[in-house]
This record gives C-alpha cells, structure tokens and sequence, in this order.
C-alpha cells in the first residue's frame, strides 16, 4: 500500500494548494490513501467544518488534527458526526471527536490513523502520548486487524518524536511528526519495520516564520512587543509530507521518501 502524508495546511497558501494539487499529486504518486493534518487550515489556528470538507472533497481520505483542534468553535459539534477528522487520542478526556480511525482505501485494506500531543514544551500538560498509543496499537495489530497503522505526532521537541518513533517500531508503518512546520531530512525505516520522520513540515508559504507573515513575528522577536496578531502568509505554498510504501502482509514500510511541491522549497518527487 501506498500512503501518502502531507503536514500541517497552513491558512489560506495550504488550502488553496491543496485544491489545486491534491488529486494531481496523488495520481502522479500513485498513492492509495491520504492522510492531511489540517490544524492550522483555518486562519493558522484550527479548522472550520466547511474547510474539513474543502480538504476531504479535494482527495484527503483522513484530517489529523493538533494542539489547535477546537479552536474553531463549529468543530465541536461537528467532528462527532465526521468520522474521517481524528483528534489527539490524550486531548482532554471529555473533548468530542475520536483519538483514532481505522479506515478502508479503494481495494477494501485496512488502515489505522492515530494521533497523540506530545509532552515537551508544549502549552499545556496533556496526558501521556506512550500509554495512549500503546493502548490503541495493542488493539490494532498490524498485519493483522489492519494492513497498515499510521501515527502522527504532534509535538514540539524532536527528541520526543524519535522517542515515539522507537516505542512504536515493529507495531506502526509510518511514524511522522508534526506541528514545527519545518520539514526534516531523517526519512528513514526503522530496525523493525516502522517508517519515521520527525517533522513533515507544512503546506504553506515558505517565505514566512512558520508560515506567519513575517513582520508581526520579527517585532516581537527584535523589540519584544506585541503590536498586531499573527495571520498567515498568503504567497505560494510548497506541499510537504511523505510517502511510504508498505507491505500488506507485515504491515511494515518497505520505502519511505519525503515530498515536497511547489514553492519556495527544493523540490522532491518520489518516482
């Protein structure tokens, strides 16, 4: 199977490239399941139910979601009546929605979609993401119950990322990281099977900070005041993610490679 992960859609850049180029870049990588991690999609901050549903009619079988989950009030209500939006399994424990999916593509396989916060230097002390994720991927073996198992974390230090990456090997096939928007270069398959990345990057402008026009982050960096909010950058967006192909029998990642499309960005096609 062939599953291709795309980072955070990053305002109005993300959206519009992924309109644009999704069922292109998916044809062309011939991908059999998408999974998209829309948290920012809305603003930078959050999605709103209509723009989950620009992402799903564009070609995404799944949205990940992140720390930003409910910023948009509508997702509240909304994200219990869609099943394909998975929100952080270690959200608060009374939050709406699902922490995991397990999901069919075209020739009836099946996939696991997880997504844990991590710990360090987040904004706030969330449940711990290693027994979450123990519980789900106990339940889900791979190989097994599913063909494929499919872990986003959604954290800020890199460390805590591999350390995820590691805890899962031989039980997921693909552990990518995301929320730092920065795509890494340490594409690689694990010991046992499990194909890691620590950060997918985002689809968005990458003539920004983060994806945020520049000027407002650069004041506050240089004077330490705060004048205006942060809004996204609106130019071009390069489409980050990666592609790993796996084996419908183990489960396991057989070739991992990262994508990146249009942009600023170097640009890399998988063949």
């Amino acid at each position: 199977m062939r599953i291709l992960f795309l980072g955070d859609v990053m305002g109005r850049a993300g959206r519009r490239a992924i309109t644009e180029k999704l069922t292109g870049l998916r044809a062309r990588l011939k991908a059999d399941f998408v999974v998209v991690n829309a948290e920012n999609t809305s603003g930078g901050r959050g999605i709103t139910t209509g723009h989950a549903q620009l992402l799903l009619n564009s070609g995404a079988d799944c949205l990940t979601l992140g720390d930003h989950a409910f910023d948009q009030k509508d997702m509240m209500a909304y994200i219990d009546k869609e099943p394909r939006i998975i929100r952080p399994l270690n959200f608060a424990k009374e939050a709406p929605g699902k922490g995991f999916g397990v999901f069919a593509d075209a020739r009836g396989r099946k996939v696991l979609v997880t997504q844990a916060l991590g710990q360090v230097f987040m904004s706030r002390p969330y449940d711990d993401p290693f027994s979450a994720l123990d519980a789900v991927l106990r339940a889900h073996p791979r190989g097994g119950l599913v063909q494929a198992a499919l872990v986003d974390i959604h954290a800020e230090a890199t460390s805590e990322k591999m350390g995820v990456g590691h805890f899962c090997d031989g039980r997921a096939s693909l552990v990518v990281g995301t929320h730092t928007h920065i795509p890494t270069a340490d594409a690689q398959i694990l010991p046992r099977g499990t194909g890691y990345l620590s950060d997918a990057g985002m689809c968005g402008d990458y003539d920004s900070v983060i994806g945020m026009e520049k000027t407002e982050p650069l004041r506050r960096f240089v004077t330490g005041m705060v004048r205006d909010r942060f809004s996204p950058a609106e130019q071009e967006a390069t489409i980050c993610g990666v592609l790993v192909e796996t084996d419908d029998r183990s489960g396991a990642a057989t070739r991992i490679e990262a994508v990146r499309d249009g942009g600023r960005l170097a640009q890399t096609h998988p063949a």
